[in-house]
Parts: C-alpha cells; sequence; structure tokens
C-alpha cells in the first residue's frame, strides 16, 4: 500500500496533462495583446494622444528596438536579432513550463505569462517590423516608456519569478 501512496505523490508533481493550463494563460496573454494593439491601431492614427486620466494617457508608438527603444535607430538588423532571440527564448520556456513540476505553480504561471508576452511582441516584430505600444503613465511631466500588454505580461511574470525564488529559497531553510 506504501508504495501506491509514493506512486500517486509522484504522479501529483510529474509535468503533464496539468501543464496544458500554462500554455492557455501564455495563448490568453498573446490573444489580449493582439486585440488590445488591433483597436489601437483601428483607432487612433500614429502618435495620437488621449488623456485618460492626470497620471494615464492611450497613445499609438511604434517601437522599432526592444525595451525602452533599445537599438530602435539600429538600422533595421534589430527586428530580426529580436525575433531570433525571441524564438529562442520562447521555445526554452515552453519546454521549462512542461517539465516543472505540478507543485511549482508561481513559476510556471510567471513562465506563462513571460511566453505569452514574448511571442506577442514576437507576433508584432516579424509581422510588422516593430511592436506597438500604447499603455502612457505619467507624473509630474515624467513618462514611463509606453508599453503593451505583452510587455506586462513579461514584467509581471519576472517579478513573480523573483517572487517565487524568495519563497523557494525560505521554504528549503525551513
Amino acid at each position: 500500500m506504501p508504495e501506491t501512496k509514493n506512486k500517486a505523490t509522484t504522479m501529483d508533481n510529474h509535468p503533464g496533462m496539468h501543464t496544458i493550463w500554462w500554455y492557455v494563460i501564455a495563448v490568453f496573454v498573446l490573444v489580449a495583446d493582439q486585440v488590445t494593439k488591433s483597436a489601437v491601431v483601428a483607432e487612433f492614427y500614429l502618435g495620437q494622444r488621449d488623456i485618460v486620466s492626470s497620471f494615464f494617457n492611450l497613445v499609438y508608438v511604434r517601437n522599432y528596438g526592444a525595451a525602452f527603444s533599445f537599438l530602435s535607430d539600429a538600422g533595421g538588423w534589430q527586428r530580426w536579432f529580436f525575433a531570433i532571440l525571441s524564438t529562442v527564448v520562447s521555445a526554452v520556456i515552453a519546454v521549462w513550463i512542461f517539465r516543472l513540476p505540478k507543485a511549482k505553480w508561481i513559476e510556471s504561471l510567471a513562465l506563462a505569462l513571460i511566453l505569452g508576452g514574448a511571442l506577442g511582441n514576437l507576433y508584432d516584430r516579424v509581422i510588422l517590423g516593430y511592436v506597438i505600444d500604447f499603455l502612457d503613465f505619467h507624473w509630474s511631466g515624467w513618462h514611463f516608456p509606453a508599453f503593451n500588454i505583452a510587455d506586462s505580461g513579461i514584467t509581471v511574470g519576472a517579478i513573480l519569478l523573483i517572487l517565487d525564488m524568495f519563497l523557494t529559497n525560505q521554504d528549503s531553510k525551513n
């Protein structure tokens, strides 16, 4: 009888069908990102800014580089460099998620958010040649660089990964 319990415990923590939900979350982030970008393109002209509140605007800008427009004026090679990098990272994350045990749900969620965001921006980069950004937060004349839903997924995922490292580290000490 004890062997059956051990097998059940092992099966509960083994990667498998539960991983499909992490991929569903990644696809949800990808679709939400693309739907919101399509809405912005349909309703805004390039450079348009609509004031929503005292600290938030909707804008339509194109980012030809990476985060914070890094390498945006590099001449075009960055499009394919970032596309290849994003493809490789996305593949690694997809395999990583599949191999994680069920108990590592925070890490899985974090990776799913990052994967969805990476795929959202990858789609823009390959199809359009740039990434569409539209969320503009500002305070006292200072504007944080515009970003999108994909960037939000990547950022929240990265924060969750960091928190998970601290939580996991804390758990292993006890």
